[in-house]
């Protein structure tokens, strides 16, 4: 499976107080707090924390069916700003981070090997919804395959994994 996430810095920066009493005790475990307070660019490492467990939590929610707000029970284990992995109950979910002066975009993978699998695509053509989770049919082929649909403020990505 695969989740993405991508987060518009301009936006986050305008709307979110990450600061703010509270913030980083409800998202982040206190590794996470150490990594974010210790780090040079603090924000940066929010978001960057906050996008791989978005990521991570589409497979999840994909895999069990559990929907639900809950980023603290989402650890993440940082390997640096690009590799780690995101874990939670028995499921451990590997991460890439792409990081611009514009966003930080993340992908998730339930097996490591799916990095080499992981298509682009341009348009939501030939994606449905099944339950609010997307996935595509080839009508080539006549199978479905995992989509996974991320956007923030003036960014928009989506992956499927090629067959």
């Amino acid at each position: 499976m695969i989740g993405n996430d991508i987060v518009d810095l301009d936006l986050a920066q305008k709307e979110s107080n990450w600061k703010r009493k509270g913030f980083l005790d409800k998202i982040f475990s206190l590794q996470e707090q150490r990594l974010i307070l210790n780090n040079s660019n603090p924000e940066l490492m929010v978001w960057n924390l906050w996008s791989r467990k978005e990521a991570a939590y589409k497979i999840y929610n994909r895999e069990t069916g559990i929907n639900g707000y809950f980023p603290g029970r989402l650890q993440c284990h940082y390997k640096d700003e690009i590799s780690g992995t995101v874990s939670i109950d028995d499921f451990v979910f590997y991460t890439q981070t792409y990081i611009t002066d514009f966003y930080i975009y993340s992908i998730a993978v339930s097996k490591i090997d799916f990095f080499n699998k992981i298509k682009s695509l341009e348009s939501l053509e030939n994606i449905k919804k099944e339950n609010g989770i997307p996935y595509i049919l080839d009508v080539v082929s006549n199978t479905i395959g995992p989509v996974s649909i991320t956007h923030h403020g003036r960014f928009k990505k989506i992956i499927t994994l090629q067959q």
